[in-house]
């Protein structure tokens, strides 16, 4: 499901160039539309955690993927930026569901060895997603209308959802006396007084920014900036997201393999994510060199120690929240990403407007190191409630 999640994502920076043309819409406009998407998001995270734990994961994965589904489909009846920006706004409130609901279930079926590759796995679905949508939507957008590829979009998520329900229903069983519970007002209370909740959730808003502009304006980028054709973009853009995919799996394993040599959990994904800050601030150079090839394997290798500090960020949450905690806390810090990209869509928006992307990548090169400064006191925090 993540592959669909981020193919959905993807359809819309890459075909940009053409509705932007058709309905008239400027750099700041696509800004603002993304912005709306993205305000959507932080709403529906900081919500999803309830109804996941309210419904479980079974129903309310099918509940998120069946909102979204629609709301990518009706992307493709808009005629003005009014509708595209509600659409996306709808789009914004349903995928959030997928990534509270996931580590949740991570948290509940795999033990800690496994958990970091666990989302790995999934995440790695994410990027997949993007790798495959460049070339594909390059291919449909030259032979068909724009619109058709958010029809096709929204028509694949509800067709995986008669499979979700078909084969979930066991393992929803295996997991239902812990989805079952108490959470309540004393639970967000708890959850909310914590520390290590507000540095996870600034953490991640400064540092999802990365991936974001990537995800809605590298391709833009590429094709404006770099003036490849939308044949080139489709031949060599889709390098940066299999280099994310990489990431979620590296990540995974890194910290994976230093827990089982019996690094502490939380020391194990602080090191990794420390590595992979001190990788990002080569930003830079993707908007300073002169081939275009070269400037895709940097923002290649940003993307892949991004995705790797992401999974190890995730497994941090899973580590230092209970059971009970998980849903709700994933949903508040997966809130500031979404708060994050509303505001880095502002900013680049502006400055792509006025001084071009190179400021933005030099703004993109310090936002990880910044993040791991925030985080280093929350690796030493313990949950305090066992976890089953």
């Amino acid at each position: 499901m993540a592959l669909i999640n981020y193919f959905d994502r993807q359809s819309l920076a890459v075909v940009a160039p053409r509705f932007q043309s058709e309905l008239h819409l400027s750099e700041a406009g696509y800004g603002h539309v993304v912005s709306l998407f993205l305000l959507a998001s932080a709403f529906a995270y900081a919500l999803s955690g309830f109804v996941s734990d309210a419904l479980g994961t079974r129903k309310s994965m099918a509940l998120f993927v069946g909102w979204w589904s629609v709301a990518e489909a009706a992307t493709a009846l808009t005629t003005s930026t009014l509708q595209l920006g509600a659409a996306r706004f709808c789009l914004g409130l349903g995928e959030p569901g997928l990534w509270v609901a996931a580590p949740k279930a991570v948290g509940e079926v795999f033990d800690k060895r496994q958990r970091g590759l666990a989302i790995g796995v999934y995440t790695m679905g994410a990027t997949v997603g993007a790798v495959i949508a460049i070339p594909t939507i390059a291919t449909v957008a030259t032979h068909l209308p724009w619109r058709s590829i958010f029809l096709i979009d929204g028509a694949a998520g509800l067709l995986w959802l008669p499979f979700w329900l078909l084969f979930y229903r066991n393992k929803a069983v295996a997991v239902a006396s812990i989805e079952a519970k108490p959470g309540g007002r004393a639970v967000v209370r708890e959850v909310l007084k914590r520390s290590k909740t507000w540095r996870l959730l600034i953490a991640r808003g400064i540092t999802d920014p990365v991936w974001y502009f990537y995800l809605f304006w590298f391709p833009k980028y590429l094709l404006s900036a770099r003036h490849l054709t939308l044949q080139q973009m489709a031949h060599v853009g889709w390098l940066v997201y299999f280099a994310a995919g990489v990431g979620t799996l590296v990540g995974g394993l890194i910290s994976g393999w230093l827990i089982r040599r019996g690094t502490d959990a939380a020391l194990a994904y602080r090191r990794t994510m420390l590595v992979t800050a001190i990788i990002v601030p080569i930003s830079p150079l993707a908007a300073l060199v002169p081939s275009s090839f070269v400037a895709i394997a940097i923002a290649s290798l940003i993307a892949l120690a991004h995705m790797s500090w992401l999974v190890n960020l995730t497994s941090t949450l899973v580590e230092l929240f209970p059971a009970n905690q998980i849903g709700k806390a994933a949903g508040l810090v997966a809130a500031g990403s979404g708060f994050g990209g509303m505001i880095s869509s502002e900013i680049i928006a502006y400055f792509v407007t006025h001084q071009g992307y190179t400021p933005v990548f030099f703004i993109m090169a310090i936002l990880h190191p910044i993040a791991i400064v925030i985080l280093w006191r929350a690796f030493l925090d313990k949950p305090t409630a066992a976890r089953s």
